[in-house]
């Protein structure tokens, strides 16, 4: 690569393009984000939002907001 440096600074940008194999095309789905299904990630979202409810009540009660009866 350094040897031909000269000759390959010469050489237009397409031709070099040209030879360059493709990449196997990606997977791109939008059915598997992060790898899981959707009953997957719904069961995620609902932890995430439980623990959202739960903390957010603990900070309501330790600042005094809400009063426990």
């Amino acid at each position: 690569m350094i040897d031909d440096l000269r000759n390959s600074a010469s050489d237009s940008y397409l031709e070099e393009e040209a030879n360059q194999t493709p990449l196997a095309p990606s997977r791109k789905s939008g059915k598997n984000f992060l790898g899981m299904t959707a009953p997957q990630r719904f069961v995620l979202a609902l932890l995430l939002l439980i623990a959202v409810i739960v903390l957010g009540s603990f900070c309501l009660l330790i600042t005094g907001r809400i009063v426990l009866p």
